[in-house]
């Protein structure tokens, strides 16, 4: 068995998610929250920032750690056991652009009906509903704000 580590990530802006389009040569495609591995040494929220702007060409910054969710699947070297971290995150603006050689082909923000069916894996929906709905929270509770997010934040991603 291969144990790995990734963060993933749900990046809002202005009510909006940003996802994904994948298609790994035909043979897996789909709609995907970012997310990536954890490289050596690398602290899981480094990991959240990284991604989401290595994959998609977004500034965010870490709102706060939403949970973890774990699955498995076959590589020709074994079987994976993965678990993924899950950040909520602020953009910074609608910008996106994928990484192709990652075969991304797509990427935008998306209303949040719209994003949570296009997805493709039940365990990224109820990671999206989950964040989502601390994003209600937090804008009913006023918390969520451009604002929030520092300067010390933006020049760091």
């Amino acid at each position: 068995m291969i144990e790995a580590t990734s963060c993933g990530e749900v990046v809002i802006f202005r009510g909006k998610i940003l996802i994904l389009y994948k298609n790994y040569h035909q043979h897996y495609d789909g709609w995907v929250l970012p997310k990536g591995t954890v490289e050596e040494g690398e602290l899981f929220d480094e990991t959240a920032i990284r991604e989401v702007k290595e994959e998609t060409d977004a500034n965010a910054a870490i709102v706060k750690y939403i949970g973890s969710s774990s699955y498995s699947f076959t590589v020709p070297e074994g079987l994976v056991e993965k678990t993924v971290h899950w950040y909520l995150m602020s953009g910074f603006s609608y910008h996106s652009r994928p990484l192709h050689k990652e075969y991304f082909e797509d990427s935008g923000y998306y209303k949040y009906h719209e994003a949570y069916h296009l997805l493709k894996f039940s365990n990224e929906k109820i990671v999206l509903k989950q964040a989502y709905r601390e994003y209600v929270n937090m804008r009913r509770h006023g918390i969520w704000t451009q604002r929030n997010v520092s300067k010390n934040d933006r020049k760091r991603t």
